[in-house]
C-alpha cells in the first residue's frame, strides 16, 4: 500500500534544517514535500542545485518531489477538500501531546518558522496541532529535530 504523507515547510529560514527535513522525509516515505514563503528550495532561481540544502540532504533532494508554493493557504484547503487529515506541529495552548495523536492517511504535516512557529493562520486550518512535551529549561527543539522525533512517533515507524 503507498503512503499518502505530504509535508507543508513555511517560512523555514536555515537551508540546513531543509536539507534535514528532505532526509527525513526520505527515511519516512514521504510523498512530496511543498515549500512556502521564503522556505529555501533545493534548488536556485535558475535551476541550480543549492550545495548547502545537498550537503545536508545527501541526494535525498533529488528523491523526494518537491514544490515552491505561493499561498500555503490554498495549499491546505486544497488538501482539506481532498480529505487530508491535517497536523500542525507546534506548541500552543490547545496542542496535544504527539504521543496521543492519531494519525490517519492521507496525511498533510506542516512545520514553521525556527523562532515563531507555525502562524495562527495555518494552526486555525488544522484538524490537530501536535506537540512534544518538553522536560528541561528549554521551549523547544531545533525544528528538523523536533520533526523527525514527532514524525517517527506519529507514523509509528
Amino acid at each position: 500500500m503507498k503512503r499518502e504523507i505530504v509535508v507543508l515547510l513555511h517560512d523555514i529560514r536555515s537551508t540546513h534544517n531543509v536539507g534535514s527535513i528532505f532526509r527525513t522525509c526520505d527515511a519516512l516515505g514521504v510523498s512530496k514535500i511543498y515549500l512556502s514563503g521564503y522556505t529555501p528550495a533545493p534548488t536556485d532561481k535558475y535551476g541550480r542545485a543549492r550545495s548547502d540544502i545537498a550537503k545536508v540532504a545527501l541526494g535525498a533532494e533529488k528523491t523526494i518531489p518537491w514544490e515552491s508554493v505561493f499561498s500555503p493557504v490554498n495549499l491546505i484547503k486544497k488538501f482539506k477538500k481532498n480529505k487530508y487529515q491535517i497536523i500542525a506541529l507546534e506548541q500552543t495552548k490547545g496542542s496535544v501531546d504527539y504521543k496521543k495523536v492519531k494519525v490517519r492517511q492521507p496525511v498533510l504535516f506542516i512545520v514553521g518558522n525556527e523562532v515563531t512557529g507555525v502562524s495562527e493562520k495555518l494552526l486555525s486550518l488544522s484538524d490537530v496541532i501536535a506537540e512534544i512535551p518538553m522536560k528541561g529549561n528549554k521551549e523547544s527543539l531545533n525544528v528538523s529535530v523536533a520533526f523527525g522525533v514527532a514524525l517517527f512517533r506519529l507514523l509509528n515507524i
